[in-house]
């Protein structure tokens, strides 16, 4: 009888990824679609909502785009399109348009909180798997999604302070607001980069056992 092996190929990744990203974009971009024929039932009117239709695509397109320009003939670190990463950095656009078509933002407590947590951990992940190289320490790791996550926490709220904060009821509350999201954001970002160091480091001994065991 003859068995078949059957191995994996580094560098590749699970169709589930591609269609699970895929997926997530033309989600985002039918509710990015019908928030601009139907905006009352959007959520977003009043939040900013020009903004919001300018940068959600721009957020979820740029790793396809940057692939398309560069990382499909010069990229070192990736030789097929990374669909993980795709699919993180899209996850923090599509659910925060879930959540404020849902009405969640306004009517769960700590709805806000914890989504600026798991949302920046979703992006600071995707874009340390993208374009972060292999090999980098934990403590390196963790820089580099401390400097993004934080940076972007930062510009974030920038946003949202000079798109409708500042003529709206909330100014009352911002400074404290502000300070809970950056700090939230931040933690979020960081525990992002020590998980995606984690599973960096599993997959290499994973491999390493594998390729002994030959």
């Amino acid at each position: 009888m003859t068995t078949m092996a059957v191995t994996t190929v580094p560098g590749t990744r699970p169709n589930w990824l591609r269609y699970a990203a895929l997926a997530a974009k033309v989600l985002l971009f039918a509710l990015l679609l019908s928030a601009l024929i139907w905006p009352d039932l959007s959520g977003i009117k009043g939040k900013a909502s020009t903004a919001r239709l300018v940068v959600y695509p721009i957020g979820a397109m740029v790793l396809p785009l940057w692939w398309w320009a560069y990382g499909r003939t010069r990229s070192k670190l990736h030789r097929t399109f990374p669909w993980h990463a795709d699919l993180l950095m899209t996850l923090p656009w599509l659910i925060d348009l879930i959540g404020n078509r849902l009405n969640l933002f306004d009517t769960v407590d700590w709805w806000d909180d914890a989504m600026h947590f798991v949302l920046w951990g979703f992006l600071t992940a995707g874009v340390l798997l993208a374009f972060a190289p292999h090999g980098l320490s934990r403590g390196l790791t963790a820089f580099v999604a401390l400097g993004f996550g934080a940076t972007a926490a930062v510009v974030w709220e920038l946003g949202e302070y000079v798109t409708f904060v500042r003529n709206s009821p909330e100014l009352q509350t911002a400074y404290t607001d502000t300070l809970g999201d950056l700090a939230l954001g931040t933690l979020g970002a960081l525990l992002a980069g020590l998980i995606v160091y984690q599973a960096r480091i599993s997959l290499l001994d994973g491999g390493g056992r594998r390729s002994a065991a030959r």
